[in-house]
């Protein structure tokens, strides 16, 4: 128990010292829109524009904050229930339309009609969330992020495979890690504050499931994998 107060403390005191460096630009862009109201147009336009996005930045490291604050690193209660699998990742893939269109990129969901698993749809539907999301700001443009699942024996295995730089070997194991992040200069636009993949981490290890990632200079490829059925139901089978 101390150890998981220990690691939640940690996020937060890491979070909070991020927090400021996007404050700090807020606050100095507007000070400087404020001090000079006869700025040219062009540059008073530029400076609404970065102290816009940094306030999205900001928006993004609250939410993080809030979403540490209150998950429970030592015990994830799950509710569990019958989800269909292709619904919902088609339903995700067309909620990142938006992100995709500008540059070219888009989903292709692969998944058999009428593949189930149990599991908590809502933890799950972040963890996919968070896998996207990396999959969107590290592929390339004009390219296809493929999602596709199958079932293996008792297991289903759901794979989300884009085109994109590669992923070096050694930090294959280390994305997973709370304050990583695979780019430092490009977190600011694209990351958050490097706790996804591993809050996701924790839900799938809380469904008995498993995640990894393969990269070579092809593809790089998150895989899932996840218990088809309820532990309760396969004692009663």
């Amino acid at each position: 128990m101390l150890d998981a107060e220990q690691r939640k403390n940690d996020l937060v005191v890491y979070l909070a010292h991020d927090i400021k460096t996007p404050l700090t630009s807020v606050i100095g862009y507007l000070s400087l829109l404020n001090e000079a109201p006869d700025m040219p147009p062009e540059q008073k336009v530029k400076y609404v524009g970065i102290t816009l996005e940094k306030a999205y930045r900001l928006e993004q490291l609250i939410n993080e904050f809030f979403e540490i604050t209150r998950f429970n690193l030592q015990t994830i209660v799950l509710t569990k229930e019958k989800i269909n699998l292709r619904f919902m990742l088609q339903q995700m893939a067309d909620e990142f339309y938006p992100m995709l269109a500008p540059r070219g990129k888009q989903m292709a969901v692969n998944v058999p009609d009428g593949l189930t698993l149990w599991g908590d749809a809502d933890k799950l539907a972040r963890v996919f969330n968070n896998i996207l999301k990396n999959a969107i700001a590290y592929s390339y443009e004009n390219s296809v992020i493929d999602i596709s699942a199958q079932q293996q024996g008792k297991n289903i295995v759901i794979t989300f495979m884009n085109q994109g730089n590669p992923i070096p070997r050694g930090k294959l194991e280390t994305i997973f890690e709370r304050f990583f992040r695979l780019d430092t200069s490009r977190s600011t636009h694209t990351g958050g504050a490097g706790l996804g993949l591993a809050i996701a981490k924790e839900i799938i290890s809380a469904h008995k499931g498993s995640i990894s990632a393969q990269s070579n200079t092809e593809k790089t490829v998150f895989t899932v994998v996840l218990p088809q059925k309820q532990e309760k139901d396969e004692r009663s089978a």
